[in-house]
């Protein structure tokens, strides 16, 4: 007896509200929060536990958020559960693999944060900067240069909310989108 379609379909939630571009790429077990926009070419692959996204996030082109696998010999077959929370942008050819990534951070373009880093809140880690290295990144920090030099913002940074609308309005008028699949998220009002 062979499986069907459905029987390996992967869970994908997606919350109304959320605007998700049906040529985004997304594998496992992924949750989408309300007013998220995943843009096209844009991924999220859930290969070693549940990726979590909030509320009014923006994913841009080849953005990847990823839940990797540990290596073999690391002894570890613990599902690990990557959290990405509120009004968070990810800007193109970013990558995310932080298990916890808090509110209003920015990746700019081309920006690495591996596994073992975790953004608290209102982090901008810029353009081509790589953080690898075991941390908690403090709240406020600004990561920049050729070198990752690092400062504390005077301001928190403000949500995108201009950037977000203008998302919400206009890119179902270019792309076929994935339609919402779950009534309710929890947090979602």
């Amino acid at each position: 007896m062979t499986s069907t379609p459905i029987a390996r379909r992967p869970n994908i939630k997606i919350a109304g509200g959320a605007v998700v571009c049906d040529e985004s790429i997304l594998k496992g077990d992924i949750t989408i929060g309300p007013r998220t926009v995943v843009h096209p070419r844009a991924s999220i692959i859930a290969d070693a536990g549940p990726i979590i996204i909030g509320e009014g996030n923006i994913i841009e082109e080849m953005a990847s958020i990823i839940n990797s696998r540990l290596p073999p010999d690391s002894n570890s077959d613990i599902v690990q559960v990557q959290t990405i929370g509120n009004f968070n942008v990810f800007e193109t050819d970013s990558m995310c693999e932080a298990l916890r990534v808090g509110d209003n951070n920015v990746l700019e373009a081309k920006a690495t944060v591996s596994r073992d880093v975790e953004l608290t809140n209102g982090c901008v880690i810029g353009t081509s900067c790589t953080l690898t290295e075991e941390e908690i990144v403090p709240e406020n920090t600004i990561i920049y240069g050729t070198e990752c030099q690092r400062r504390e913002m005077n301001d928190k940074p403000y949500p995108q909310m201009g950037q977000l609308e203008f998302l919400i309005r206009v890119l179902p008028n270019y792309h076929h989108l994935r339609k919402p699949n779950v009534k309710s998220i929890k947090g979602e009002q």
